[in-house]
C-alpha cells in the first residue's frame, strides 16, 4: 500500500513540475514576443510543442507568430520560410484539436498572408478556401469572438475588392466586440486576441 501511495505521490509532484515548467515556458515566450522578439518566441514556443505533444496551443503559437511575421514581408524566401513553418504546425495543431475554431482561424489567417503577398499567384487558389474556412469555423462556433470579427474582416477586404458595400459587415464588426466582452476562455494561455483590431475596424465603419 506505501508502495502504491509513493508512486501515486511522485507521478502528482512530476505532473506538478511538468505543469510548472509549461507555465513558465509559456509565460516566457508571450514575455519574448511582447518585445518584439519573434524569433526567440517562436524557438520558445516550438521546444514547448516538442514537449506538449498532445496540446495543441504552443503549436498554434508558432503558427501565429510566423504568419504575423509574414504579413508585410516582401522578400519571397523568408516569406516562404515563414509560412511553410507556420502550416507546418497549423497542421499538428489539426491533428491534436480536430475542428477547432481557433486553429481554423489561423489556417484562414495563414492562406490571408499569402494572398496579402501576391493576390494574381494566390487570390484564385486560396480565396474561397479562405471563404470556405471562416464559414465552418463560424458554423462549429457562432459564439467566439475571433470567428465572427475574423470572418467579417475578410468579407469587407473581398467586398472592397470587388467595389461592393462593406458597410453591411460593419453590424458584424460590433457584433465581435459585444462577444470579446463576454468570452471565457477554456485554459490558461487560450488565445484571446483581436478586440484591439475590432474596435480600429469599427472605428473606421463609422467614419
Amino acid at each position: 500500500m506505501k508502495k502504491v501511495i509513493l508512486i501515486l505521490f511522485l507521478f502528482i509532484t512530476t505532473a506538478g513540475i511538468a505543469q510548472d515548467a509549461y507555465t513558465k515556458g509559456m509565460q516566457k515566450a508571450f514575455e519574448l514576443w511582447g518585445e518584439g522578439k519573434n524569433v526567440e518566441a517562436s524557438n520558445m514556443f516550438e521546444r514547448i510543442a516538442n514537449a506538449e505533444m498532445d496540446n495543441w496551443l504552443p503549436h498554434y503559437y508558432v503558427a501565429s507568430i510566423n504568419t504575423i511575421a509574414a504579413f508585410g514581408e516582401r522578400n519571397k524566401e523568408k516569406l516562404t520560410q515563414k509560412l511553410e513553418k507556420a502550416q507546418q504546425f497549423i497542421d499538428i495543431a489539426n491533428r491534436i484539436s480536430p475542428n477547432n475554431p481557433e486553429i481554423l482561424v489561423q489556417q484562414a489567417m495563414t492562406h490571408t498572408a499569402w494572398i496579402a503577398f501576391d493576390g494574381a499567384t494566390y487570390g484564385m487558389t486560396l480565396s474561397g478556401k479562405v471563404a470556405a474556412i471562416y464559414a465552418q469555423a463560424l458554423e462549429l462556433a457562432p459564439e467566439n469572438p475571433r470567428v465572427v470579427f475574423s470572418k467579417a474582416e475578410w468579407d469587407m477586404g473581398s467586398a472592397a475588392y470587388f467595389g461592393k458595400d462593406t458597410a453591411p459587415y460593419c453590424n458584424d464588426i460590433e457584433r465581435s466586440l459585444e462577444l470579446f466582452d463576454t468570452f471565457k476562455a477554456e485554459t490558461a494561455f487560450y488565445p484571446n486576441w483581436g478586440k484591439e483590431r475590432a474596435e480600429q475596424v469599427l472605428d473606421d465603419c463609422r467614419q
